[in-house]
């Protein structure tokens, strides 16, 4: 978890500094007024996409049997159960916060380390939570929005909730023989996971978007207004870009 975020951080930082040239109107009017770099860097990791993540994501959907990558799912899904509990009990969300401190100890024990979601099976489902929804439940505004190499979109106040939701994660405090081996295994599990998950919903976007750039702009930020809102409905049924 430590090294990603220092990355992220740098690149964010000398974002602004590389940007050049006036940004347009409808830029402004879009609160995004580093378009012009947004879109080339867009149009980067669209192809990193395309050229590494997805083969490797379609190999692992082909070659690693459901149920298996459910369990890595659920592990991993729980391996962040705290940062969601630290935000829900920021939020002064009771009930969330009863549901994850519930799905964590049920997880964690009957469910053998998270790798089934037996909590989900009794009734208590999961949900997303984290630092910038928090900040955005406060009135935080979004800030000029921003996509970053690698990482897509990550706006300001979502930049801040990146970094306080490493300082909310257990694992950032335990050092042990191989530690950093295990969150670059962990990091990398993730973003496989994470793009197994969504590439129909990816590739369906890009073949019916007129400008696949706005379009992912426009989904992104009514996926995150969506949790603050807690609009459950609009979470549903938007991806996760």
């Amino acid at each position: 978890m430590k090294f990603p975020f220092y990355w992220i951080f740098v690149l964010a930082m000398s974002f602004p500094l590389a940007s050049c040239g006036t940004p347009s109107e409808e830029s402004l009017a879009q609160n995004d007024p580093w378009e012009n770099s947004n879109r080339d860097i867009f149009a980067f990791d669209i192809k990193v996409y395309n050229a590494v993540a997805r083969p490797i994501a379609e190999a692992y959907i082909s070659i690693v049997p459901d149920p298996v990558r459910e369990g890595v799912h659920n592990f991993l899904t729980n391996l962040s159960s705290p940062i969601v509990l630290a935000n829900d009990v920021l939020q002064a969300d009771g009930d969330k916060a009863e549901n994850t401190a519930a799905r964590i100890a049920i997880n964690s024990t009957i469910g053998l380390g998270g790798v089934i979601d037996v909590a989900s099976k009794i009734g208590i489902p999961k949900h997303e939570n984290d630092f910038g929804i928090t900040l955005g439940k406060a009135g935080a505004a979004e800030g000029s929005y921003l996509v970053l190499p690698f990482y897509g979109p990550l706006p300001p106040r979502d930049i801040v909730g990146t970094g306080v939701d490493v300082l909310f994660d257990p694992l950032t405090y335990i050092s042990f023989h191989g530690s950093d081996t295990w969150g670059a295994v962990r990091f990398s599990a993730g973003i496989l996971d994470d793009t197994a998950a969504h590439i129909d919903a990816i590739v369906s976007i890009e073949r019916s978007s007129i400008d696949f750039y706005a379009t992912a702009r426009n989904l992104y930020r009514q996926n995150r207004n969506a949790h603050i809102n807690d609009d459950t409905l609009g979470t549903n049924n938007l991806p996760d870009l």
